[in-house]
């Protein structure tokens, strides 16, 4: 919990070094996980995010007012629209992006080498499980029970 509210404190203080708020960040991060050529629909960009067709909306034109994303109509249907990351979005997001691995670097500095590797080990096991991976075990199935005078 304490390393999470750091990390997630972290991340919104890094959007105000480069002019990217972390609710702007989050746009360009869902298009560049969406692969080249890094385009998506409103609904499935509005989907991705856990937002309402609505609120994406409205928070789609500031960030096309700075030139980080475009909306282009398809060809011979005015109805469907893709929002694009611009080369300018590239640039925002690889740029955010390096200001959140610097601040992860200072933070896991505190591991030796073996240490974050096993870090990385174990949470790439709980992702599985969570996402429901064969051989993982199930999320919500009871952990392992640690015996109370174990430790002691």
């Amino acid at each position: 919990m304490i390393l999470a509210r750091h990390t997630a404190q972290a991340r919104r203080e890094v959007p105000d070094a480069d002019g990217l708020k972390y609710w702007q960040y989050k746009v360009p991060l869902t298009l560049r996980r969406s692969g080249p050529p890094y385009e998506c629909s409103p609904s499935g960009l509005a989907e991705r995010l856990g937002l309402t067709r609505g609120a994406l909306s409205a928070r789609l034109g500031p960030i096309e007012e700075t030139g980080l994303i475009t909306r282009t109509q398809e060809t011979g249907d005015r109805r469907r629209v893709r929002v694009r990351l611009t080369e300018a979005g590239h640039a925002a997001f690889e740029a955010h992006a390096a200001a959140e691995d610097t601040g992860e670097g200072a933070l896991l500095s505190a591991l030796t080498e073996t240490e974050q590797r096993t870090l990385a080990e174990l949470l790439r096991k709980l992702v599985l499980a969570v996402e429901g991976e064969p051989g993982a075990a199930a999320p919500g199935s009871p952990a392992p029970r640690r015996s109370r005078s174990a430790g002691r």
